[in-house]
């Protein structure tokens, strides 16, 4: 029976995952193998109550994938490309070259022309993002070495697919034009079809960069006009109407929505309100994934399969092992250890689902015929949906003879108590900042990310909750609703950025009181609206210049004054030059006026003092003069 409507497929596929991933679960398989085999039971090849017509299913697939890539984007920060630029370009960029030049070099040597060879071979290089992250995420080992250069080599195919599919269209050959052309003559015309080559290309690109010139002046407006409605619901609303907007804009021009959706999570990942979108959709991104599950699933292509079986097994072998084979060499190159390079070659030995997105793409505009198509998504599809079932194969025999090092990441601790303090890290700077409030009566509440750290202070006596003071929801069980001060003092300046930025949204009453890495940094925590900012260095260098004074002949409180003098004006200048540090040419005019201003003011003071006998609160020059001991300073 083969149901027709919305509803009666939504309810098969729910009822499927609900009875499917459990079963998996308890069998030690994971959800997403559960979910691929859900597919396989209800699709068109297992029981018929889906897809019969064959686009049902890839409509799911379609919109699982969608929301999944606008999640990916949203982690797109520029900050984070930045810290992991090596393992992205230099692991993800050799894993896409190496895979593209050996599939094209394999594809002309089994007699297909360069076009087709290199169309396959690059579309091959990209694994699954979405069954990779989930597992990863699942298993709690997302933080290791593995995972996060697994991640990063994502990251960088996510982004490459861009280029990608500017190129496929200039691969294409007269022949399987005009075999698309008869296959496809009752289908619409997309108006971009009807520019040569060269000008599809640099429509795509001048598509692409519009959505992201637009997205960056037009998306922060509108989102803050929506925030003061004050409706959290209106947030959700707005991100699927520019996710739509988009999708349908690059529709028009015969590009993949959810590449367009991807890009839109990109133009949002440098949003104030990134945090909020992400916190409002993460509760669909599960149930979305496992829809999309279900989807490769239920399209593979059993009696192609079974047409052809030897053909379509020695390809996916040849994918899959080929694949390890590089990704554990590479591996080795950037020195994982074996442990972790097993679990990171075996995760992403895979074709991707972007695979279904580009060999569609490729038939579309005559780069591969049909026929040949149908072969390498049913490679991609049944690859996929070994993955689970490798991984498992190697956790559960390969793994126990190396052992995964790093410990998964611990839940956040349930906080029991209220303070009108709350500090953010408990290292060297906070720890002094808290003991000294302690010792005077004052109640914190002590949160730190570091779970190592936390056991040993909890063994020095000192109560300390683990937690992502980032989090609202870690912020608010805290005590942060009716805390009066917020103190950052931990020493990463990127969190400390995400933590003003969750602290000034949902509770700006907070006085927040910031430790700076440097001046850059401080400059960025003003910008964020920081109440006060203590740079780590600038304490502890005037300290050492005042005892230098002091040892070069200097009254103490000579010594003493000069180095407040200093801090206050530098304080001074720091907030002016924060104001025009993006005119660089007005920066570095203001710069070294500032420097000559407060040389000049520190040399008016040496000259007042310079002659005054009057020693102050002066005590080693007095006890000198009267003879006492002083060797005890």
């Amino acid at each position: 029976m083969h149901g027709e409507g919305f509803f009666f497929q939504a309810f098969v596929y729910l009822t499927a995952a609900v009875i499917a991933v459990p079963i998996a679960k308890k069998l030690g398989l994971g959800s997403v193998l559960g979910y691929l085999l859900a597919g396989i039971v209800i699709g068109p090849y297992g029981l018929e109550l889906i897809g019969r017509e064959g686009q049902d299913v890839m409509h799911f697939a379609e919109f699982g994938v969608v929301m999944m890539l606008f999640l990916i984007g949203l982690e797109l920060q520029p900050k984070l490309l930045w810290q992991l630029r090596g393992p992205i370009l230099g692991l993800g960029g050799l894993q896409v070259g190496i895979t593209t030049v050996t599939g094209t070099i394999i594809g002309i040597i089994a007699g297909l022309s360069w076009q087709f060879s290199l169309a396959i071979g690059i579309t091959f290089s990209l694994s699954s993002t979405a069954i990779v992250l989930q597992s990863l995420n699942e298993k709690g080992i997302m933080k290791t070495e593995a995972g996060q250069n697994s991640f990063a080599v994502l990251l960088f195919q996510d982004i490459a697919v861009i280029p990608i599919l500017a190129l496929l269209p200039l691969l294409a050959t007269d022949a399987v034009k005009n075999i698309t052309a008869q296959t496809t003559s009752d289908t619409a015309v997309i108006w971009v079809e009807l520019l040569p080559a060269w000008a599809k290309t640099i429509v795509v690109l001048g598509i692409i960069a519009a959505i992201i010139i637009l997205g960056k002046f037009m998306v922060g407006p509108v989102f803050r006009i929506i925030a003061q409605t004050r409706l959290r619901e209106l947030f959700t609303a707005a991100a699927l109407l520019l996710v739509i907007g988009i999708a349908l804009l690059m529709g028009s021009v015969g590009l993949s929505p959810a590449l367009g959706t991807f890009l839109a999570g990109v133009v949002l990942a440098t949003s104030e309100y990134r945090h909020e979108l992400e916190g409002d959709i993460e509760p669909f991104k599960g149930l979305l994934l496992g829809l999309f599950f279900i989807a490769v699933g239920a399209s593979i292509d059993f009696g192609m399969i079974a047409d052809q079986p030897a053909r379509i097994a020695m390809l996916v072998s040849l994918l899959i092992v080929g694949k390890f084979i590089l990704l554990f060499i590479l591996g080795r190159i950037f020195r994982l250890r074996l442990d972790q390079n097993l679990i990171f070659a075996v995760s992403l030995a895979q074709g991707g689902e972007f695979g279904f997105v580009l060999f569609s793409f490729a038939t579309q505009n005559g780069v591969l015929p049909a026929s040949l198509t149908g072969q390498m998504i049913a490679v991609v599809a049944v690859s996929m949906a070994l993955t689970p079932l490798l991984t498992l194969i190697n956790e559960k025999l390969i793994q126990p003879r190396f052992g995964t090092k790093e410990k998964p990441e611990q839940e956040a601790d349930k906080i029991d108590e209220e303070n009108p303090v709350i500090i953010a890290g408990f290292g060297d700077f906070g720890s002094v900042v808290g003991r000294l409030l302690r010792a005077n009566g004052v109640g914190t509440t002590v949160l730190d990310v570091d779970s190592n750290h936390v056991d040993l202070l909890r063994k020095l006596g000192i109560k300390v909750f683990y937690g992502d003071a980032s989090r609202y929801d870690l912020l608010h069980a805290a005590g942060a609703g009716k805390a009066r001060i917020l103190i950052l003092a931990i020493g990463d300046p990127t969190k400390i950025l995400e933590i003003v930025e969750t602290a000034r949204k949902h509770f700006p009453h907070l006085k927040i009181l910031a430790r700076a890495t440097g001046r850059i940094h401080a400059y960025e925590l003003l910008e964020a609206g920081v109440d006060y900012i203590f740079r780590e260095s600038l304490d502890t260098s005037l300290r050492m210049g005042v005892e230098v004074l002091r040892q070069l002949g200097f009254r103490s409180y000579q010594a003493l004054r000069a180095s407040r003098l200093f801090r206050y004006q530098d304080e001074e200048g720091l907030r002016i030059l924060a104001e025009m540090r993006h005119d660089r040419k007005a920066y570095i005019s203001r710069a070294r006026q500032h420097i000559q201003d407060l040389e000049e003011t520190l040399q008016n003071e040496l000259e007042l003092f310079g002659d005054t006998p009057d020693l102050g609160w002066d005590t080693t020059s007095l006890r000198k003069e009267f003879g006492e001991d002083t060797s005890d300073r």
